[in-house]
């Protein structure tokens, strides 16, 4: 499969590495410094495009793929207010999309965890919930992806929240989320129920960047030639 970067930070690098190790061609890499590769040859004739940027960046990013005529696998986080205007290309039959906001395969198992969990706990109100995320302090949005998505998780299935907040909860129906940025951690998500006679608490640490690596390129396997709008649940089937 021939499959072009967007974005050759550490993940990008990372991405490359896997790639070339599953059989596949890297046809193109563009970053901040050669964005005019977008019309490139090169870069139309990938077979999948693997976007991991900025917030500020990834929208238009997506648009140049759409554009070119080339599916996108994306993992970059805090632009999600513009995801509506996505999925509408995808659904008018214009685009073909991955979205995940972490692409860990055990995240993933994490998610389906979490939404377990929750519905469980409906019978127990004595409990209430949070949720601590860390990571490195080159992160440049907070709360992280994962965690929102954790956060959506937990308030689909628990009749008791209704939004999430950033720092301290406000209300009753709120869900806190605690954003830690610490030295070069790839990223810790925690979510714990607690009351007064104990506390239960489920976990996962990315021991580093390996692991959602695998997933993207994954995912680009599994997108390359399909028509829509896709994520994990799409791939995993949970």
């Amino acid at each position: 499969m021939r499959i072009s970067l967007i974005g050759y930070g550490k993940m990008g690098k990372t991405i490359e590495g896997i790639a070339l190790e599953r059989g596949h061609q890297i046809v193109s890499i563009i970053d901040v410094n050669n964005t005019e590769d977008f019309k490139s040859d090169g870069f139309k004739c990938a077979d999948v495009a693997i976007e991991f940027t900025t917030p500020d960046a990834a929208f238009d990013n997506y648009m140049a793929c759409f554009a070119a005529g080339v599916p996108v696998v994306s993992g970059t986080t805090g632009w999600l207010g513009r995801m509506n205007e996505v999925k509408k290309r995808c659904e008018a039959g214009e685009a073909t999309f991955f979205y995940a906001s972490n692409f860990h395969i055990g995240v993933n198992i994490f998610f389906a965890l979490n939404a377990f969990l929750a519905k469980t706990m409906n019978r127990f109100p004595s409990y209430d919930v949070g949720l601590t995320e860390t990571h490195h302090i080159h992160k440049l949005d907070a709360p992280s992806g994962t965690a929102i998505t954790l956060a959506e998780g937990i308030i689909s299935n628990l009749d008791r929240k209704r939004r999430w907040t950033l720092g301290e909860k406000k209300q009753p129906e709120d869900l806190p989320i605690s954003a830690i940025r610490d030295g070069e951690i790839p990223g810790i998500h925690e979510v714990v129920y607690d009351s007064d006679a104990d506390y239960i608490s489920i976990k996962h640490v990315a021991k580093n960047r390996a692991g959602f690596a695998l997933g993207a390129v994954m995912a680009a396997e599994f997108v390359a030639g399909k028509r829509g709008f896709f994520g994990m649940d799409d791939m995993l089937k949970f």
